[in-house]
Parts: C-alpha cells; sequence; structure tokens
C-alpha cells in the first residue's frame, strides 16, 4: 500500500497537530501566567498591606503586630467622621503618646531626641488616612524589647484630652530581638555593604547618594562576575544541547527512564553539570537581597545608626539625595519604570536568544501543505510579564532602589552578551 508524504506527516510522532500544539502552548502560558500573577499578588500583600475595614469615628492601627530590633514603629490614623481632623503640633514629641509596660503595668515614655526632624501629619480629610512614622523617635522611645501602647491624645472632634483621660484611640504592638538567621545576615551582608556605601559617599563629590548606588553596585557584581559567570556558561552550554534533548523526547516519548538516562549520558559527554547554573546564583542572592534593602533603607542615616561602624556614628554630612533632579527618597513615577521595563525585557531577550535560535517549531499538516506554528511557552510570559513585574515595583519602592537596579540590569546586559558571544 502506498502511503503518500501527507499521511506519513500526519502520522509521525514527529509532527504535532495544529490544535495539539496550539492547545499545549495555550495551557502552558495560562499556568506559568497565573504563577506569576498570585506571586505578584503575593508580593504586594507583604510590601503593601491592606488596612483592616473599621467602623469607629477615629482608628490608630500599627502596620505589624510585631516589629524587629532595628525597624521602627509605623502607625495608621484612619478618620471615618464626615470633617476634617485637625491634629495637634507636638515637636518634638510625637503625635501619639507611648507607653511602655513592665511588670503588667504601662508607663509613659517621653523622647529625649529625635533621630530625624520632627514631622508630623496636621490634618486628616474625611474618610481618609494618614500615617504617623515614627521613625524620628526609633532610638529614644524604642529602646527596649516589650510591649508598647500609642495612644492618640485627641477625641473625633480633635479636642485635646486632659492628663488624666484615657484615650480611645490606641493600639499595640511588641519590639521583638531578631533572630538568628537575621543576625548573622545583618552581621556579615547589610553592615558591611552599608558601611560601603557610606565610604563610597564620603569620597564622592557632595555624597551624592545616586552616584553612590551606582559605584557600590558594580563593585559587588565585578566581587560576583566569576559565579555570575560560571552560573551563565552553565546555562549556555543546557541550551546548546536543548536540540537533542528535544530528540531524546521525541524518540522515546513513552519512556521517561531512557530519556533520563540518555540525558545523563549527555551530560557526560558534553561535560554538564546542572549544578553549574544553579550553586553560583544561589550564592549570589543573599549579597543581592542585603544590597536591596540597603539601598531602601540605608538611604537616611540616622535611621540606621544601629548597622554604622564605629567611626561612622557621628557623621558630620548627610547623603545628598537628589540625583538629575530625581528625588531618591521617593518612588520615580515617570523616568525609572519605563527605563527598567525596557532594560530587564533586553536582558530576558538575550537571556533566551540561544535557546530560540536552537528551537525548531513544530512541523504541522494543514491541508496538503506544511506550515510553522511558534510555540508559545513560559519563556514568553517570562519575557514580557517580568519586566512588567519589575516596572509596576519600581512605581512603589524609592528611586534609589531604581538605581540599583537599572545599574545591576545593565551590567547584567554586558554580561550576557558577552556569554552568548562565547564559543566555550
Amino acid at each position: 500500500m502506498r502511503i503518500s508524504p501527507q499521511t506519513f506527516l500526519r502520522s509521525s510522532p514527529l509532527s504535532v497537530s495544529k490544535p495539539a500544539a496550539t492547545k499545549r502552548s495555550t495551557v502552558e502560558f495560562v499556568l506559568t501566567f497565573l504563577a506569576l500573577f498570585f506571586l505578584l499578588q503575593y508580593g504586594i500583600k507583604i510590601f503593601f498591606p491592606a488596612e483592616p475595614a473599621v467602623t469607629a469615628p477615629l482608628v490608630l492601627t500599627a502596620t505589624k503586630d510585631e516589629y524587629t530590633e532595628g525597624h521602627h514603629p509605623e502607625l495608621t490614623l484612619k478618620n471615618n467622621t464626615d470633617h476634617e481632623l485637625t491634629l495637634p503640633d507636638r515637636c518634638p514629641q510625637p503625635l501619639v503618646d507611648i507607653a511602655y509596660e513592665e511588670n503588667g503595668e504601662m508607663l509613659d515614655v517621653m523622647a529625649n531626641e529625635t533621630a530625624t526632624p520632627c514631622t508630623t501629619p496636621t490634618t486628616v480629610a474625611a474618610h481618609s488616612s494618614v500615617k504617623i512614622d515614627l521613625g524620628p523617635w526609633k532610638y529614644s522611645l524604642f529602646g527596649k524589647l516589650g510591649t508598647y501602647k500609642a495612644s492618640l491624645p485627641i477625641d473625633a472632634s480633635g479636642a485635646i484630652l486632659s492628663a488624666d483621660q484615657d484615650s480611645p484611640v490606641s493600639t499595640q504592638f511588641s519590639l521583638v530581638e531578631v533572630g538568628f538567621f537575621t543576625k548573622t545576615f545583618r552581621a556579615f551582608v547589610t553592615k558591611p555593604l552599608l558601611n560601603a556605601l557610606v565610604f563610597i559617599a564620603s569620597y564622592v563629590p557632595g555624597h551624592d547618594l545616586g552616584w553612590s548606588i551606582i559605584i557600590l553596585t558594580i563593585l559587588v557584581k565585578l566581587i560576583l562576575v566569576v559565579p555570575n559567570q560560571h552560573a551563565l556558561k552553565g546555562q549556555k552550554k543546557l541550551q546548546d544541547i536543548q536540540p537533542k534533548m528535544n530528540e531524546l523526547k521525541a524518540k522515546y516519548p513513552n519512556d521517561p527512564k531512557k530519556v533520563q538516562e540518555e540525558t545523563m549520558r549527555l551530560w557526560k559527554e558534553y561535560k554538564i553539570n546542572p549544578m553549574q547554573s544553579c550553586l553560583p546564583m544561589a550564592l549570589q542572592f543573599p549579597f543581592l537581597i542585603g544590597l536591596f534593602y540597603v539601598i531602601r533603607d540605608g538611604g537616611t542615616l540616622e535611621l540606621s545608626r544601629h548597622l554604622l561602624y564605629g567611626p561612622y556614628q557621628d557623621l558630620a554630612w548627610q547623603f545628598d539625595h537628589m540625583f538629575f533632579g530625581l528625588d531618591l527618597t521617593q518612588p520615580s513615577m515617570l523616568l525609572l519604570p519605563p527605563l527598567l521595563v525596557v532594560l530587564q525585557f533586553i536582558q530576558m531577550k538575550l537571556a533566551f536568544a540561544r535557546a530560540n535560535n536552537k528551537k525548531k517549531p513544530a512541523v504541522v499538516d494543514v491541508g496538503a501543505k506544511k506550515s510553522w506554528v511558534p510555540e508559545m511557552n513560559q519563556q514568553t510570559v517570562m519575557l514580557y510579564a517580568l519586566p512588567l513585574m519589575i516596572g509596576f515595583f519600581a512605581l512603589k519602592f524609592p528611586a534609589a532602589v531604581s538605581i540599583y537596579w537599572a545599574t545591576s540590569t545593565v551590567f547584567g546586559i554586558a554580561q550576557q552578551w558577552f556569554v552568548n558571544r562565547s564559543k566555550s
């Protein structure tokens, strides 16, 4: 019996029908997109927790139930009334009264200094809320571990309560000791990086925070260039043999054990260690995460006194937070988020370039003609979704973090380009 080429293509295990290829690609796309979506939602809840629903005229809440040493409390005052609430100016004392629990009794605590200039909100619009940052008093009011109570010394009409009146508007929170992991991380990662940033800024004209961040980021990336290069080369080797891996899966579609055995043989033949691309990356994460937190939290040195080494405890200067017209302590809404999206897209494009060049599209039979169906997979989602996620977070974080991320991404683009062009 004579078999036509079209019939052979339709029956061959190496060919893929258009509906099957499209269905599989769609499922992969949807699953990967959902994973990224829920990861983004989890990140939003961690960094930007939602305020609880309330009905009382005035409600004071702490952003957390517990704060670890080195982190200062932040409160939210919600005005549920129909009129604007005027808040008293109590500087140099905070807007709220602070009491510390000792031997089962709440004892009032008074501030004797502020780490940063005393600034408090003056009004709260009707049906809105304001943040009360207790950072200026983190060292004078919150020097002990234990339970604290914050009370608003006014009522819903704005009248100041007398000394013998208990405020109905209050909240409690605890200051707890940091765990072993955090202590170790601070000692070997966060403190060295922050003090390195201060050291660099001490020599930068005007103590410019922007240029200091760029220099420190480049130095850290240079220190990590060897393990990162090792990881990128490992990824490159895996991409180089990807066509052979695809052939194995097509040759043994119903024998995963055989595929695994042949895969091990390929790895041995091409001298590939799968851990080569994973372990170096894992070693870098603590330093990159530490650098992120240093940039995010270390811009105001007065609030990072607990992380500074002795020589930097009493600096005669402060960081210059302005960088080409940008306030690095505030999010950049127009410039940096789009820039980060573009840079991250370029880096992802380079990372997937070799795999895409070697990928063979699936052969399908459409009528009497053969055509090529581009396969939409998780790479497609990562290529477009990850840059957008980075841009979204850039809208929320201080511009200093975006400067760090942009510098790191540019360095990563250069390193990925170099690896892609290398023949080994």
